[in-house]
């Protein structure tokens, strides 16, 4: 808690430097190209900058022991902060900054009163430009603001590139005028003219910001041109210097402009790929509508791919956090047990999707891989009859479950399920649901085979049992075996109506067998019966050949980890 205060500190004090960084910028130029606009207030607003200078340095090196190194995402937090500085401040970077915060404009004043030389004087002038160091400060701001989301990334460029204008035609003015003022000729040969010395230093100034702007522009009218050689060269390199700028703020004006018509681009392109796709097809129209639908879905909903790129911890915070209340709220998991809720909830932030309207969620006969649980809208249950006729036969809200009849049934969904209007719904693949009830927690395959009987006798159900043929006679048969069947069928394989020849006979499966193989064997394999889990089949194995195992390979040399994966008649090698 204390690194994030004083990250965040940290970043409060960058944004108060930038006003410091800022006039220092503006002030060093104007004060090189113009000796008497050094005045006695600028002296002291230079005194007070070069002051937030050199607690800058105090704090950027308080503040690495609550970060990383830019770029470096592997080394590790230092709380040493002798270490922290040597590690994250570079030697020439530290010497940049103390040189940037010495004021040598006062510097210069001080030996100017004293009668110094020329000599020494000078170059305190030239040397008071180190403060321009700290426009990285700034810079380093902006790559922060571009990525902070609550700011729009259009404007936060557009003033950067503003800046960087106002930055070039501000040295370019200050540049001229210290051509004009340090020149040895006449001055009457300078693009002021002659009598600008007596003129106001803001008057100076302001034709030379028209000068810049006309220049970098391109615009030229020719009213103040240079009049020496030494102007001369120094326009033609500031015209020069204007090509690269006008390509770099054309360039990134262009890029925001497109960048924000991209998504639109694209969305067009997808659509007519749709309608191709249907045309050549010659798909219904019906149909046609729900794929462009769901690929507005689609773009409009990215949380897959966002959910994809967080750790599983998090992701599975974030689907307890939105999903649970759903999921023990749905019948089936009415009165199971927490550790069993945790585990579906789980692996739900990346199941959740979104069906458009009279889409399909399940269609009739498809098989049972997936039920699905309605977080938000609603869906009809229709049945189809052999005339191709559809009627309603129940109706399902928030909390509401899909494809569940064929998912615990194990038989081709009876029934399709179909969006009255947008609907958010989370998979629950039937394998994941199967390995959940087939955990120690004996009692919850109980609970769940019992709400799943009176769910299906429920009144919602009396007009479907009307309706379709196969499931009139499902609630009789499920509550006649739910004696036999509710311990065992849940915990070992799903339940198979089709498997209940009486309600009071047992349910008969044939074992799986196995070869299994030991190098200690010389090639020679041991037929087995699958054992319920892997540590009885390592068991099995260390009967047959007498050596402890520890791994179980396929043929392929892949490592088994879950007995479900096994089928009848598979090689498998243990080590």
């Amino acid at each position: 808690m204390g690194q994030v205060e004083s990250a965040a500190g940290y970043g409060w004090w960058q944004a108060v430097l930038v006003l410091p960084v800022i006039f220092s910028a503006w002030a060093s130029p104007f004060e090189l190209a113009v000796e008497r606009a050094a005045t006695l207030p600028f002296l002291v607003a230079d005194l007070i900058a070069d002051a937030f200078f050199a607690v800058d340095i105090v704090a950027s090196i308080l503040a690495t022991c609550s970060r990383r190194p830019r770029g470096n995402t592997n080394m590790p937090f230092i709380d040493d902060r002798k270490k922290a500085a040597m590690r994250h401040l570079r030697p020439w970077t530290l010497a940049m900054d103390v040189a940037s915060t010495i004021p040598f404009q006062a510097i210069h004043h001080l030996d100017a009163g004293r009668g110094a030389a020329a000599a020494w004087s000078s170059p305190c002038r030239v040397l008071s430009l180190l403060r321009l160091w700290r426009l990285r400060r700034v810079s380093e701001l902006f790559a922060k603001l571009e990525k902070d989301v609550r700011l729009s990334y259009f404007w936060t460029r557009l003033v950067k590139l503003g800046g960087v204008a106002l930055l070039a035609v501000h040295a370019a003015s200050c540049a001229h005028l210290w051509l004009a003022s340090h020149y040895r000729g006449p001055k009457e040969r300078t693009w002021l003219g002659r009598g600008f010395e007596a003129r106001s230093v803001w008057e100076g100034y302001t034709r030379a910001v028209y000068w810049s702007v006309a220049t970098l522009t391109t615009v030229g009218y020719g009213d103040l041109h240079p009049s020496n050689p030494g102007e001369m060269a120094f326009a033609v390199v500031y015209v020069l210097f204007n090509l690269g700028l006008a390509a770099y703020i054309v360039g990134n004006m262009t890029n925001l402009v497109v960048s924000s018509s991209t998504a639109a681009l694209t969305l067009r392109d997808t659509l007519r790929g749709v309608s191709m796709f249907g045309a050549k097809n010659h798909l219904p129209e019906a149909l046609t509508e729900q794929m462009a639908e769901s690929v507005l879905l689609s773009l409009d909903t990215k949380d897959q791919e966002l959910m994809s790129e967080m750790p599983r911890a998090v992701r599975s915070g974030i689907a307890q956090h939105m999903f649970r209340d759903t999921v023990e709220g749905a019948y089936l998991f009415r009165g199971v047990s927490e550790g069993l809720v945790v585990e579906l909830v789980s692996d739900m932030a990346t199941t959740s999707q979104f069906f458009p309207p009279k889409a399909d969620v399940v269609q009739q006969n498809e098989t049972p891989t997936d039920c699905y649980i309605v977080v938000s809208g609603s869906v009809d249950v229709l049945v189809t009859a052999v005339d191709g006729s559809e009627t309603v036969v129940a109706r399902a809200g928030p909390r509401g479950m899909a494809g569940d009849i064929g998912v615990v049934l194990n038989v081709p969904q009876p029934f399709t399920v179909r969006c009255r209007r947008l609907t958010q719904v989370v998979r629950v693949s039937q394998r994941h649901l199967l390995r959940a009830l087939r955990s120690p927690r004996t009692g919850d395959a109980d609970r769940v085979f019992c709400n799943f009987v009176q769910h299906l006798e429920s009144p919602m159900w009396q007009f479907a049992r009307e309706e379709a043929p196969f499931f009139r006679d499902v609630p009789a048969q499920l509550r006649a075996g739910a004696a036999a069947a509710a311990a065992s069928s849940m915990r070992g394989e799903i339940i198979s109506v089709h498997g209940m020849e009486e309600a009071d006979q047992p349910v008969r499966r044939e074992p799986k067998r196995l070869v299994i193989h030991h190098k200690s064997a010389n090639g020679a394999g041991k037929l087995v019966c699958l054992p319920g889990s892997m540590k009885e089949l390592m068991k099995v194995g260390e009967a047959k050949f007498g050596k402890a195992v520890t791994k179980v390979l396929t043929v392929d040399g892949a490592e088994v980890e879950e007995i479900d994966v096994l089928r009848d008649g598979d090689h498998l090698f243990l080590c």
